[in-house]
């Protein structure tokens, strides 16, 4: 483009090419790096209270004073899934309520809300309608967490890095799952023999959830506002003096500069647009809910909305949260039996995830998205048919443990391919396919739709698990076929492209106003020539070749 501003959503574009990147990037901005991490603490949250629960329900005396009456499967996995119905709702709620109230407020409240949940989860008397309640209000501050967390990160973080700092959540996710399960196995023992268990063996697991709650809730006080928040409030000295602390540099400097002329125009273009559109200048909640409506109206739109929200029906639907929540209760079903064999081997599933979810992290920008979720869906399903036809030729009783043994390494497997592939590709997905003026909205409700599946999968696994056996893995086995098709056919390969790019690809042209709309603001606030002047400095390190716009 020449010496201009980057068109359309490209306003990183300079910057990128002018930082360090990846995880070098990562530790020339410690700053942003630090905070990056201590946000985090949500994605553990949201990990850990994945894990525990799972744990939880198969212990002796937590089954015995809340499952044990339960004749329906539908009640038994409420108990898990109410969280989800839960974080479903949060997640939907949290964005308006953070952009009135700012992202670091916002985090601190929600953290309240989950602890409620947890208090009134670990306070539980004999009624397990406190467990329903309590998950259930855990849940939203969960869901709102798992949205609010990595938009946060987003927001603080250099260009060069910024997928980088996003992708934190999933290993803090991963993270907190693995520290949960072990917690679990170690706190299963108090009381001693089975019978004689404790009920601080499921109180104290679920009560320590507090710990990074309470210090999260203290600590997002401190943390700084997001610049782009400052910028949509108005507070345009406020927003330039936190850009330049956060980069470590000056606020005239040309780098800060334009990044903060970047968000001048952002504000500006959406206030353009929705005056434009809907004949005023405020961005409020009549103009985001017409946002949505032409979302969800807009044939192109649409289009990239179902393929964004199908990756995250997917996801769930290869079996993963069965596996993290019921594992315990699956690995009984194959023939691992002996106390406390089944929380154990349900501790090595919290490793493989965590462990193979670090290379994801490091290189998910290396390779195409179609062939990553194809290989992901094809050796997932080939994991699901072998456990079943172990589990068909060699259950109930398992007296073949080499066969139990094998079903256990094909899970381990089943795993480690999820961590690589759909754990984080369904979310790039997500994100990559909608235009930029969309990509909030567009996310928020593939967000509500990975909850939604995940309560849905959580409610039926019980009813799987009891009524067909090991055609529950056939199921899921067929899913993953579904998404082995959705990546090979349906999904474009959109990896490395322009938004512009991706424009052409789903032959869509409601973005060429806004790309428009961007460039002459970016020339009326000044944008282009603090790019020039950025060119400018590059030069000489570039063996005196001008710089490469996208």
């Amino acid at each position: 483009m020449g010496g201009g501003a980057p068109a359309g959503g490209d306003f990183d574009a300079l910057l990128t090419q002018t930082q360090n990147q990846g995880w070098r990037g990562l530790f020339k901005n410690g700053r942003a790096l630090g905070l990056a991490l201590f946000a985090s603490l949500g994605g553990v949250l949201y990990g850990y209270n994945q894990g525990v629960f799972g744990q939880v329900q198969v212990m002796y005396n937590f089954e015995q004073r809340y499952l044990a009456t339960f004749t329906n499967a539908d009640l038994k996995g409420l108990v898990t899934a109410i969280l989800e119905l839960g974080a479903m709702v949060g997640a939907l709620t949290a964005g308006p309520l953070a952009d009135r109230y700012s992202r670091k407020y916002s985090v601190s409240g929600w953290c309240i809300i989950f602890m409620i949940g947890t208090i009134v989860q670990c306070a539980a008397n004999s009624s397990v309608a406190c467990i329903y309640a309590g998950r259930f209000i855990a849940g939203l501050g969960v869901g709102a967490l798992s949205m609010l967390v990595p938009m946060y990160n987003a927001e603080l973080a250099p260009p060069g890095i910024r997928g980088s700092l996003v992708a934190l959540q999933q290993l803090a996710i991963t993270f907190g799952i693995l520290v949960s399960y072990w917690i679990a196995y170690g706190t299963n023992f108090i009381g001693g023999t089975k019978e004689g268990q404790s009920q601080a063996a499921w109180r104290v697991p679920l009560a320590l959830q507090l710990v990074p709650g309470i210090i999260l809730a203290i600590g997002a006080c401190f943390l700084p506002f997001s610049p782009r928040w400052l910028m949509l409030k108005g507070r345009e000295e406020e927003s330039l003096e936190t850009l330049a602390r956060l980069r470590n540099g000056d606020p005239s400097s040309a780098e800060v500069q334009y990044e903060f002329r970047a968000l001048q125009a952002e504000r500006l273009v959406e206030q353009e647009a929705a005056k434009e559109r809907y004949g005023q200048s405020e961005v409020n909640l009549r103009v985001n809910l017409l946002e949505y409506k032409r979302l969800l109206t807009t044939k192109p739109l649409l289009h990239r909305l179902m393929l964004g929200a199908g990756a995250q029906a997917l996801q769930q639907w290869t079996g993963i949260n069965a596996i993290i929540y019921y594992a315990p209760t699956i690995f009984e079903s194959i023939g691992l039996t002996g106390g406390t064999i089944g929380l154990l081997a349900t501790g090595v599933v919290g490793i493989v995830n965590f462990v193979f979810t670090i290379p994801a992290v490091l290189f998910v920008d290396n390779f195409g998205r179609k062939p990553i979720l194809a290989w992901g869906e094809a050796n997932m399903a080939i994991s699901h048919a072998v456990v079943a036809a172990i589990i068909a030729t060699n259950g109930p009783d398992f007296e073949n443990k080499k066969a139990g043994n094998a079903a256990v390494f094909m899970i381990y497997w089943y795993i480690a391919n999820f961590a690589v592939t759909w754990g984080p590709l369904a979310w790039v997905v997500s994100a990559e396919v909608f235009p930029l003026e969309m990509r909030a909205k567009g996310m928020s409700i593939s967000s509500a739709t990975n909850w939604l599946m995940n309560f849905t999968v959580a409610m039926v696994t019980p009813h799987m698990i009891d009524n067909i056996g090991y055609k529950t893995y056939i199921v899921f086995m067929v899913f993953c076929i579904v998404g082995f098709i959705y990546a090979v056919f349906i999904l474009p390969e959109l990896k490395g492209l322009s938004l512009e790019e991706v424009d052409r690809v789903f032959n869509d042209d409601t973005g060429a106003e806004d790309r428009a709309r961007r460039e002459r603001i970016a020339k009326q606030i000044g944008l282009d020539k603090v790019a020039a002047d950025i060119v400018h400095q590059e030069k000489p390190h570039a063996n005196g070749e001008a710089t490469h716009m996208a």
